[in-house]
């Protein structure tokens, strides 16, 4: 099935291009998200008249990701969690749990955005990680998980 993309989406193309994909990814995400259209002459049409806006949308989120970006210069943040013998953590951070962290640092940060490819973290230990903030700008955080050091309550 061909679209047109009407924004960018990384592995598949930049805004204005005509792309084939296959239906379904078409008609479960593409379409209803309202990141494409199909490639009809009407559809053409439309999207030449919303070109430029779309164009200057685009630039905004792109700049918006850039200023974000420069927030998480030098940017490090420690997460406490209850470990065993060894740093072996009682449980695993993921992504949620980073991006509650940095949240609550003061700077915005939503789960999806926070990149692991090695999986989540399941021991004590500093960590870089990719913030992905848009398609073309990506940035790295330090994550420092430590033991936590409450003493555990005795009767």
């Amino acid at each position: 099935m061909q679209v047109i993309l009407k924004e960018k989406i990384r592995n598949l193309g930049d805004l204005g291009e005509t792309v084939n994909v296959k239906p379904g990814y078409a008609r479960n995400f593409l379409l209803p998200n309202g990141k494409a259209l199909r490639a009809t002459t009407e559809n053409v049409a439309v999207f030449e008249k919303q070109r430029a806006e779309l164009e200057k949308a685009a630039a905004e989120k792109l700049t918006e990701a850039q200023t974000r970006a420069a927030k998480f210069a030098d940017f490090s943040v420690t997460i406490a969690s209850k470990a065993g013998e060894g740093g072996k953590l009682f449980g695993s951070i993921g992504t949620r749990d980073i991006a509650d962290a940095v949240t609550a640092k003061g700077i915005a940060l939503a789960k999806h955005e926070v990149r692991m490819p090695q999986g989540v973290i399941r021991q004590i230990g500093e960590y870089e990680l990719q913030v992905q903030l848009h398609t073309d700008v990506s940035t790295t955080i330090k994550v420092i998980v430590e033991a936590d050091t409450e003493t555990p309550m005795t009767e």
